[in-house]
């Protein structure tokens, strides 16, 4: 790892990460956002026939206005947000809290809505690295930040909001409240080790080992889901968490490949660090 006060060096193209960045930004909302939400309507009607959960509003209406505007808004920031939407997602943000709880998923969270917790407080953890990350940034305390670093991290960021908002929308219509603190096996090591970041190198390589985590737990959750619903709505989300990876690689001037032991590329998503 680079020392702390080393000077970061962006070897890349700052027009390609721009590239890079938008065709992630193009897949997600093209692509994923609409697999996404589709999952969330399916996993919520998959579970209120199964577990008898009432609930007054419709598929459509779901759809069409309560899951759209879950978490204040945030599920449409990446979206050509508003200035109103902006803040409604700033505001949720807000609610976010770091947390040293032992006990997770909570008391009465079971089956698939105790996976769906975590990955919501995977989510919630991942928007508040990125976040105290962009702060730094702007504060000087990185150094010299290139713009589209900033700009990669504003979008995976955004990103991480959503999906943190389609979970929580999934519990929130199945009766349970919405996880609004971040992952409590992993949020120490992040303090930690952020404590120590002092440039964008070690930023970036916080933000690749949080991401890596998130793949990897989706992966190996993903096994444990019993609704054909809840299996979709993991798998439209891991593969934007494998985007964030390779970007971050490329950020950090490096192949993916250089990171596995034998020296091959990281062509699948593996189990091996999932939380």
């Amino acid at each position: 790892m680079s020392t702390r006060n080393e000077k970061y060096v962006f070897e890349g193209s700052e027009r390609e990460l721009s590239s890079m960045t938008k065709d992630l930004e193009e897949f997600h909302n093209d692509v994923g956002l609409s697999s996404m939400w589709s999952g969330v309507s399916s996993m919520v009607d998959t579970l209120r026939d199964s577990e008898s959960v009432t609930r007054s509003t419709s598929r459509r209406t779901f759809l069409m206005g309560t899951g759209a505007a879950m978490v204040g808004g945030a599920a449409l920031v990446a979206i050509g947000a508003t200035p109103g939407l902006a803040a409604a997602t700033t505001r949720a943000e807000s609610r976010l809290h770091l947390t040293g709880a032992t006990t997770f998923p909570p008391a009465g969270y079971s089956g698939d809505l105790a996976v769906a917790a975590v990955a919501a407080s995977l989510e919630n953890l991942a928007v508040f690295a990125y976040n105290a990350g962009l702060t730094a940034a702007t504060a000087g305390k990185l150094g010299a930040v290139p713009a589209a670093v900033g700009t990669f991290a504003a979008t995976a960021k955004s990103q991480h909001t959503q999906h943190a908002a389609a979970w929580n929308a999934v519990l929130r219509q199945n009766g349970k409240k919405a996880i609004t603190e971040t992952n409590p096996t992993l949020t120490p090591t992040i303090q930690a080790d952020f404590a120590k970041v002092g440039n964008v190198t070690q930023l970036a390589q916080l933000a690749l080992a949080l991401e890596s985590v998130a793949a990897a737990t989706y992966q190996a959750e993903t096994s444990k889901l019993k609704s054909t619903a809840a299996i979709g709505l993991s798998a439209s989300i891991e593969p934007v968490e494998m985007q964030h990876i390779a970007i971050l690689y490329y950020v950090l001037g490096m192949y993916p490949g250089s990171q596995t032991s034998a020296g091959t590329p990281l062509a699948f998503s593996t189990t091996s660090a999932a939380a």
